[in-house]
């Protein structure tokens, strides 16, 4: 782990929300990513939008980041891994099957989201087990969808959660966004190609931001 990474408990468990847009779950030596949408970028492209190219390689680069600094054994994609059937191309399918030859002892679970359900499920020579939400790993719920079940803490993806920042003289940003309430959780969308939506959480969540290669508390008035 680095310095950029902030540390936090939930139920119990310790919690590294990590720069590269995902969370380390220690006791499980397991990484939480949402939202990759890989194959989002060659779905424009296929529909003659021009977008830009090498979208999957540096969510790859990023995510291999995240893996050698966490010491993970495990990833758990918590839906829409895939974006389309579109966007199936093969360089982006070549491009996911190499990162999986070199991480071949790696444990990979995908609890499917909606896209998933259109994009099919992943090539089984990437040795990704699917599964449907929600999918328990005590103390948690994992889902895409961010769901309310009683006495359950779900952590989920689907939002896209940001917030916007302001500073002196009209300057303001927006940052990708981890948030955590009282009865769950939305983690960041880790695609660089996704867009955010404007976080609205609830007055006693803890929202943490992404700047740079820093993960930051953010202080919410009210």
């Amino acid at each position: 782990m680095s310095e950029g990474d902030l540390v936090i408990r939930v139920h119990g468990e310790e919690l590294a929300l990590m720069p590269e847009r995902c969370v380390f779950w220690r006791a499980k030596e397991t990484l939480l990513i949402a939202d990759p949408h890989s194959g989002k970028a060659a779905t424009f492209r296929a529909g003659g939008i021009p977008v830009p190219t090498g979208t999957t390689d540096e969510a790859l680069s990023r995510l291999q980041r995240a893996m050698g600094r966490a010491t993970a054994k495990r990833i758990v994609f918590l839906g829409d891994l895939l974006h389309a059937k579109a966007g199936r191309s093969r360089s982006m399918l070549q491009a996911l099957g190499q990162w999986r030859s070199a991480n071949s002892t790696m444990e990979v679970l995908l609890v499917r989201g909606n896209h998933d359900r259109r994009a099919g499920d992943p090539p089984g020579d990437l040795r990704i087990d699917c599964v449907d939400a929600p999918y328990v790993m005590r103390p948690f719920i994992l889902a895409h969808h961010p769901v309310a079940i009683e006495g359950e803490y779900v952590i989920a993806g689907h939002v896209h959660p940001g917030v916007r920042l302001y500073g002196a003289g009209r300057q303001r940003v927006r940052l990708p966004c981890f948030v955590f309430g009282s009865a769950g959780a939305i983690l960041p969308a880790f695609g660089d190609f996704t867009g955010f939506a404007d976080s609205e959480p609830e007055a006693d969540s803890g929202v943490y931001a992404i700047a740079g290669e820093t993960v930051i508390e953010i202080k919410i008035d009210g």
